[in-house]
């Protein structure tokens, strides 16, 4: 009888342990995210701010896989949730913001960390709200510009000036009214497309295909400028999609 009241405890405990174990696969696509944004950070802090923009731009890659992973494998769980916000607020929030701040808007003095600031809490805040809405908020839209493409954007735009010789302190006010800009677009309440029902299982058109060819061409010639101006284009969607939805009403 002994033997028989003990094994059900046991069992119970080994459960108790699988349970608090961690997935493998979708963190390690998070922990290399956040390496990224990390990485982007020391690049930006050595005057290597090409490498920080890649860097980002990795990070985003990274980003988009491990919420894939996780629900192609069944390994979604509450901490891997966690896990990548607190990735995603070093490699969208900290990071780009540090990394223009040291390009350029270190030279504007107390305007320059206010406007590097201004990013880093409209990133936080951004994150936070998304949080806290996931299951009421409307998946075919993103309340507020996402947190990667407002770091594509500040990362793109330190690419591309980077590419062809210009200087941070050349365009400084400049750069510090963008930065400022995607931290306010960040908690604005305009709505931008997710993309979240695209069917990437299903059958398109050869058409379709070719077109995707040509824009990975088109992006392998002049990578920053062209992920600059498709950021910036999808940033400028929303007050397209705000405009629409008030002419229906």
């Amino acid at each position: 009888m002994e033997t028989e009241q003990k094994q059900p405890a046991e069992h119970k405990t080994a459960k108790q342990h699988r349970a608090r174990g961690i997935y493998l696969l979708p963190n390690l696509f998070t922990t290399a995210a956040l390496f990224s944004g990390f990485y982007a950070v020391l690049a930006g802090m050595n005057q290597q701010f090409e490498k920080a923009a890649i860097a980002i731009f990795i990070a985003m890659i990274l980003d988009g896989l491990d919420g894939r992973v996780a629900r192609l494998t069944h390994t979604q769980t509450a901490f891997g949730a966690e896990y990548d916000s607190l990735s995603d607020m070093v490699a969208f929030g900290l990071a780009p913001a540090l990394v223009m701040y040291e390009w350029a808007l270190s030279g504007l003095g107390k305007l320059g960390w206010l406007a590097a600031f201004i990013y880093t809490a409209g990133a936080a805040l951004r994150l936070a709200r998304f949080n806290s809405k996931l299951d009421v908020a409307d998946s075919n839209y993103f309340q507020g510009l996402p947190s990667p493409s407002a770091a594509a954007i500040i990362a793109a735009s330190v690419w591309v000036a980077v590419d062809h010789g210009v200087a941070g302190t050349d365009v400084a006010v400049l750069v510090g009214l963008l930065t400022g800009i995607c931290g306010l677009l960040m908690v604005s309440n305009v709505k931008y497309p997710s993309f979240k029902h695209i069917d990437f299982k299903g059958k398109i058109r050869f058409f379709s295909l070719v077109v995707v060819m040509l824009v990975f061409a088109v992006i392998l010639v002049q990578p920053p400028a062209v992920l600059f101006t498709g950021f910036a284009i999808y940033a400028l969607s929303g007050f397209y999609v705000a405009i629409r939805n008030y002419l229906k009403r």
